[in-house]
């Protein structure tokens, strides 16, 4: 069914509804969710009020495909997927599923016909707190895909209470505030609690002073709670679902405690619980807050891993079946612990011997590494294993021993690489390396990007690579175009349809058809028109929610993702600077007006992180003050950046900056997001970007800066005072920054900026790119002036964007790794 061709009769027939009105009726689901929930005329109801009553009629239409969906994974004993992330950055739903379910008609008609503002209604419900970013989001265009695809799958996550934070900003720096999107619950999603399950710890807690104590050696329980969130493929037929899971005590506590007035202590194990999923990651600059991040990642894993064998058990009493009947996915190393705990319920459940367990464990369970970074591939105290799960320590010493024995036998007298490979690693504090677990204990270990997985194989796990090189391979990330282009940017998504008809919203590969449609100066005009509407939407929108006005007319120019010093935020602030010196020099030079655009968030801890967006926000506020660059540089800061800022921000986008130094960047999404939208890129060859620039010809992207190879080559010799010495705009910038000239009121403040580009040896070589990264902007800015010229290649980049779907990347990952098919849902 086609959601153009579809009366609202014919929606609600065929999501079983045929006799049931969504309003205006005294039996109609909106106006029966506003009464018998909220006991409330309908003609008084706030826009709280109206948004809940209308996510839940709209759960109302899906429920019945969502009930038929289980039913016929049942039924069929499908060969499952179980797709297990510590983060879901699913963002909004109302209007997601609105989207996929094909009900904008429905809309259409009811919102007025009520008197709603949509718009309105939308604003009402929270960013869901599940996930920070790039990872998150991926997980869940993920589930997005494997729902449109009608594969049989579920995601496993944690139901955290509050998200990471809410960011603003005061006096330019980030203020952390509590993001607690659950406040006035979630239409969403239903709570199970008669499927919990019972996790077993070594340990218990108490309340002392005020703060929980690990008692050692005195075993206690935990239970956890799953809620159940739809995920909608696009079309309605399959609705698949997200399984989240929070932490509860069992149904008791010190009586005895609470009636002499101990009312605290005799609720600590119930505190206790419900702490442990009540923040998306904990402060882990603390040893306590680490700590929690072990908890929630076991808690993560085991009430998973009890659920889904479960329902194996339910139709599968031979063990030897489990690979054929589940394929696990672990979405990064945090939930690694999988290995040890699938072993645990093979060895001390099912009571099967180690080789069987082992070759069960090791066909059922995948891994995809997401970082090369160091401290993203976490290492566990054995101390915290010994204390909480001293069972799984016993099982990952058992795999750890068969495991350098075999390193003995293939490599002899290698003593360095069974030191490498080794799944604990020495020293003052013995440590249990979770990405080697992970890669040992699968049997497919994926990276995100071409040049990810390469490096993965060739420096970061050699040592492992070279002992499974059949395990590795890649699977370049994707986004879900449902949401990124269809939902985010109607005006660009009509014109494309008009142009090539509307079936790129399930097969992506269909835009490879406008290639030959960029030289049309029609469809250049058509382009430059739904981008102009993008803009104005975005900067009304912005007016009306922070006050702050922007030109339309200028040139997007857009950086927005987590703040950290690899992805070189600062970079492009020297940028800015040295394109405010020329102006200022020389105020007459011709150069397009531009807005630059900062969103993400930094973590609480990373003292760097949070004084680059102090420097960002000063730096707008002097161009601000600064009547020489009035109408033609501005500078902003959006704080709290999420799944809906994103989806205003980038079909607005003119161009995008991917500039992480080459090496550092897994893949990334954004890019991609970018490119879908007609976004041109300025940026590094790294991650997902060389593929981008593959598909569309390099020439059709910015690219500048050095390669890998290069960065590695010069890792030794650089020197960033080289830069600071024989180049004249980059001496210039820095020497403004370290004149107080953007802090005249807080002086010495940006001081740590200095140590970090000069006297600590610019790890990240921003100086070492800076003058190719203004090249390639002084391009990009040529390029815009000829709007013909701009419109082709702005064309190019949507048209070569097919291969960047979700649901390629799906399709690979179920047809190479998973070996799922289809289960069609009649």
């Amino acid at each position: 069914m086609k959601a153009s061709e579809a009366s609202v009769s014919d929606l609600l027939q065929h999501y079983g509804l045929s006799s049931t009105p969504f309003i205006e009726k005294e039996n109609a689901l909106y106006e029966r969710h506003l009464v018998f929930d909220r006991a409330i005329d309908p003609k008084v109801a706030t826009a709280r009020e109206r948004f809940e009553a209308f996510s839940r009629s709209v759960r109302d239409i899906l429920a019945q495909r969502w009930v038929l969906t289980k039913k016929t994974y049942e039924r069929e004993n499908a060969k499952r997927i179980y797709y297990l992330s510590m983060e879901f950055l699913i963002g909004r739903s109302l209007t997601n599923n609105v989207t996929n379910l094909l009900l904008n008609p429905l809309v259409r008609q009811a919102a007025p016909e009520l008197g709603v503002d949509w718009l309105e209604l939308v604003e009402q419900e929270p960013d869901a707190g599940l996930g920070n970013g790039g990872l998150g989001r991926l997980a869940a265009c993920y589930l997005d895909s494997m729902a449109t695809m009608e594969l049989p799958a579920t995601g496993y996550g944690l139901r955290y209470e509050y998200g990471m934070f809410k960011q603003s900003i005061a006096g330019g720096w980030q203020k952390e505030n509590p993001d607690n999107w659950l406040r006035d619950g979630d239409p969403w999603e239903i709570s199970r609690p008669h499927e919990k399950v019972e996790i077993k710890l070594n340990v218990s807690f108490q309340l002392q002073a005020g703060q929980l104590q690990v008692i050692r050696n005195r075993p206690s329980s935990l239970f956890g709670i799953p809620y159940d969130r739809p995920v909608v493929g696009y079309g309605g037929k399959t609705i698949n679902t997200l399984r989240l899971w929070a932490a509860g005590a069992p149904d008791y506590f010190d009586f005895q405690k609470f009636g002499t007035g101990d009312f605290v202590g005799a609720l600590s194990e119930t505190l206790e619980a419900q702490s442990l999923t009540r923040l998306l990651y904990p402060d882990d600059s603390t040893m306590e807050g680490q700590g929690l991040r072990f908890l929630q990642e076991y808690f993560l894993v085991a009430c998973s891993m009890a659920d889904l064998v479960r329902r194996f058990q339910r139709h599968n009493t031979d063990w030897n079946k489990l690979p054929e009947k589940a394929a696990i996915q672990l979405n990064d190393t945090h939930p690694s612990m999988s290995v040890a705990e699938l072993m645990r319920i093979l060895l001390d459940d099912a009571h099967l011997g180690w080789e069987q367990a082992w070759n069960l464990t090791r066909r059922t369970l995948a891994y995809t590494n997401h970082t090369l970074l160091p401290e993203a591939l976490e290492k566990w105290p054995v101390a915290w294993f010994e204390i909480l799960l001293p069972r799984h320590l016993e099982i990952i010493y058992e795999i750890n021993r068969r495991l350098l024995d075999e390193v003995r036998v293939r490599f002899p007298g290698d003593e360095g690489r069974v030191e490498r490979v080794s799944l604990v690693e020495e020293g003052s504090q013995r440590r249990v390396r979770m990405a080697n677990l992970a890669i040992v204990g699968t049997h497919s270990t994926n990276g995100v990007a071409a040049v990810h997985s390469k490096l993965l194989r060739t420096m970061t796990v050699k040592d492992l690579a070279e002992m499974f090189p059949e395990r590795f391979n890649n699977k370049t990330n994707g986004v879900t175009p449902r949401r990124w282009l269809l939902e985010a940017n109607p005006a660009l998504a009509r014109a494309i349809t008009q142009v090539i008809g509307d079936q790129w919203t399930t097969d992506l590969s269909q835009l490879n058809q406008l290639k030959s449609f960029a030289e049309d100066h029609g469809c250049r005009d058509v382009f430059l028109k739904a981008k102009r509407e993008a803009k104005e939407q975005f900067t009304n929108w912005l007016k009306s929610t922070s006050g702050q006005v922007v030109d339309p007319h200028t040139i997007f120019d857009c950086q927005i993702k987590r703040i950290h010093e690899y992805k070189r935020q600062l970079m492009n602030a020297l940028r800015i600077i040295v394109v405010y010196n020329r102006l200022k020099e020389n105020p007459g030079i011709e150069m397009a007006p531009r807005t630059f655009f900062f969103a993400g968030k930094a973590a609480p801890a990373y003292k760097l992180a949070k004084l680059i967006i102090k420097f960002i926000n000063n730096l707008a506020d002097t161009i601000d003050g600064d009547p020489v660059m009035r109408g033609r540089l501005k500078v902003v800061f959006l704080p709290e950046y999420n799944v809906s800022l994103a989806e205003r921000l980038i079909p607005a986008s003119d161009a995008s900056n991917q500039i992480s130094t080459a090496g550092y960047e897994a893949s990334g999404t954004s890019n991609m997001k970018f490119m879908m939208n007609g976004a041109l890129t300025v940026g590094t060859r790294d991650g997902a970007t060389i593929e981008m620039a593959e598909e569309a010809g390099e020439d059709n992207l910015f690219l500048f800066g050095l390669s890998v190879e290069q960065v590695e080559a010069s890792r030794a010799w650089y020197d960033p005072h080289w830069h600071y010495e024989h180049e004249p705009e980059t001496r210039a910038a820095l020497d403004l920054i370290f004149s107080d000239y953007f802090s005249p009121d807080e002086r010495g403040v940006f001081a740590p900026l200095r140590d970090t580009l000069l006297t600590q040896g610019d790890h990240y070589m921003h100086l070492a790119d800076l003058t190719s990264y203004c090249q390639a902007h002084e391009r990009l800015g040529a390029l815009y002036a000829d709007p013909g010229a701009w419109a082709h290649k702005a064309i190019l980049n949507v048209a070569s964007s097919g291969k960047f779907s979700s649901d390629r990347a799906i399709a690979e990952y179920a047809a190479d790794i998973w070996k799922v098919q289809p289960c069609p849902v009649l």
